[in-house]
């Protein structure tokens, strides 16, 4: 097991990585002391975990579970709303927990659930999913997506702990495990060159399932990302390079509807499409550009998306939340390694999306 901190200003939490951790839940969750615990899960993750992690938590307080339907087509405030209603039924006060049993749809619920639940109760994630372990379950981004954009309705709230069970991994489908790989990929873009190599050349063991080759990712994604949201817990600054890619990538799930894509496939284009983009500004070389798409490619992922509207595409993006004043702005490479955020003329970003396969 590994034990990694994020080092927030007095309220520090850690993040567990290994396997096996399902069953010791308890110990992570204990020291809270809570007063009811509520597991929100999903129909996929429920079945296969839920009575694990509800054995573990038994003995700590009155447990119950809760299965969320719907996954990202089903990310609105309509789930919010059946969670709350599930730890009201559970008669929850603000001494009791909420716990995240899955990928990063059920952690962006039933984290804004807890944000909002008595106006702030704990949770803790247990992600489930490849992409939740290396990215969304770490930081305290919570939240659901309105049909004009992606995760436009949530708040900051951090989880007490994140515990990723390693073992989960060997259940999860080809798919999902490759849209877990863009956001791999996407940390050694913006902060380690050879963090991004290395993946880049292990990249047939981590879509093995290599335990070792998963372990360290998941190890070195999560340094990565606990080290920036310490320095910028609010996104004033340096966390907006996080969203590297995700400005394509939101309006991407926006455009073709919530669910068409995974987050990571959409989120692999847009770190093709923002490498494009980098080399338009004369920041790195077409050599990058391949390096990247080549990357993005063996991993499984799309590089490009056919079809959609450049002005539709402008549009949506402008509503994104790192927009001001409907000025777009991006996150870009200045090397492999290093991510800047610009502001982009708009006939350089209509040549990208017209490279990208935009109409």
């Amino acid at each position: 097991m590994r034990c990694l901190t994020v080092d927030l200003a007095g309220r520090p939490y850690d993040i567990q990585i290994g396997p096996g951790l399902l069953a010791r839940l308890g110990e992570f969750v204990g020291p809270l002391r809570p007063s009811r615990l509520l597991v929100v899960t999903d129909p996929r993750v429920g079945p296969l975990y839920a009575s694990r992690v509800q054995a573990s938590l038994q003995p700590l307080a009155r447990t119950a579970v809760f299965e969320l339907a719907g996954g990202e087509a089903g990310k609105d405030l309509r789930a919010v709303e059946a969670v709350l209603d599930a730890l009201l039924a559970a008669g929850a006060d603000r001494k009791s927990v909420a716990i995240a049993l899955g990928g990063g749809v059920v952690g962006d619920i039933a984290g804004f659930a807890a944000a909002i639940y008595m106006r702030g109760i704990r949770f803790v994630q247990v992600p489930t999913t490849l992409l939740a372990q290396v990215d969304s379950s770490v930081g305290g981004k919570t939240g659901v997506n309105h049909p004009r954009g992606k995760n436009l309705i949530g708040a900051f709230h951090q989880p007490q702990a994140v515990v990723a069970d390693t073992d989960t991994l060997r259940t999860l489908p080809p798919r999902e495990l490759s849209a877990g790989l863009a956001e791999v990929l996407k940390h050694g873009l913006l902060a380690d060159a050879g963090y991004f190599a290395r993946v880049t050349r292990e990249l047939p063991r981590l879509l093995a399932c290599d335990e070792q080759a998963l372990a360290e990712a998941i190890a070195r994604s999560c340094e990565i990302k606990a080290a920036i949201v310490a320095r910028d817990e609010k996104e004033s600054g340096e966390r907006a390079l996080l969203n590297l890619g995700h400005t394509f990538a939101h309006a991407i799930e926006t455009l073709t509807g919530y669910g068409r894509w995974l987050h990571g496939e959409a989120v692999g284009c847009g770190i093709c499409l923002a490498a494009d983009l980098s080399r338009r500004l004369g920041l790195i070389a077409r050599d990058d550009v391949e390096i990247v798409e080549r990357a993005v490619a063996a991993a499984g992922l799309p590089t490009r998306i056919d079809g959609l509207s450049r002005s539709a595409a402008v549009e949506s993006m402008r509503g994104d939340k790192k927009a001001e004043a409907g000025e777009i702005r991006f996150i870009v490479l200045e090397r492999i390694g290093r991510a800047v955020q610009r502001t982009v003329p708009p006939a350089v970003l209509d040549a990208t999306l017209a490279a990208g396969g935009y109409r």
